[in-house]
């Protein structure tokens, strides 16, 4: 059986109780936390900066797996493993050098991803995919929660997957926006290895029993 990791997106928690939402991850079957870092530049949204990840981390005792949807990633790769990140996502968007940004990041003691915005070709990693840990697939346009699922990621999921594959990479594959119990089961089947889950979750009734929801959905 295959063990869906599933990672609450944080960009959707109450603020006001983000301590308390911070400890209802630690005590779900939530596997991770996601971390969206926005810069107001690359997206048009400005999320939350280094003193809230720097307080979140005091309190999580699970990966932290942050995404940064900013400009030149590269000033900050040291910054953020100083602030506890375990898994550092830039975007092949915004990165110049791309390999040289993964060798930084490893570098730093952290697991390397690559984010993909849903324009953006799976085949652009070809040359590339064996030094990615991670391909974090954007499944709605970045910058804002609450966004409708775009219905062609199953098949950037499938040609990922033969693409990690064909090079026999170790590269797993993250799924990040408009994920639902209606949806969940599919991504997984067609190849995903983790779920990002943000308003489905935190404004859920009981977002404890969404995550086991979830987790039970997907597990194939």
């Amino acid at each position: 059986m295959k063990n869906t990791l599933i990672a609450p997106s944080v960009l959707a928690a109450d603020f006001a109780n983000l301590q308390r939402d911070i400890e209802m991850i630690n005590a779900s079957e939530a596997d991770w936390f996601h971390i969206d870092i926005m810069d107001g530049v690359f997206v048009p949204n400005i999320s939350f900066g280094m003193p809230v990840l720097e307080a979140i981390s005091k309190h999580a005792k699970k990966t932290i797996d942050v995404h940064l949807m900013i400009v030149d990633p590269d000033r900050y790769i040291k910054t953020f493993a100083g602030l506890g990140a375990n898994i550092l996502t830039v975007h092949y968007e915004a990165c110049s050098h791309l390999h040289r940004t993964l060798q930084a990041i490893k570098a730093e003691g952290m697991k390397a991803g690559v984010a993909l915005n849903p324009h953006t070709n799976v085949a652009l990693l070809e040359d590339i995919i064996k030094d990615i840990d991670m391909v974090c697939l954007m499944s709605v346009n970045p910058g804002f929660g609450g966004q409708s699922f775009i219905e062609n990621t199953y098949s950037k999921i499938e040609k990922l997957k033969e693409l990690i594959i064909r090079k026999g990479a170790s590269t797993i594959i993250e799924i990040d926006g408009g994920v639902t119990d209606k949806n969940a089961k599919k991504l997984v089947q067609a190849g995903a290895d983790v779920l990002v889950a943000g308003n489905f979750v935190f404004k859920a009734e009981n977002p404890t029993q969404t995550i086991v929801d979830l987790k039970k959905i997907t597990t194939v």
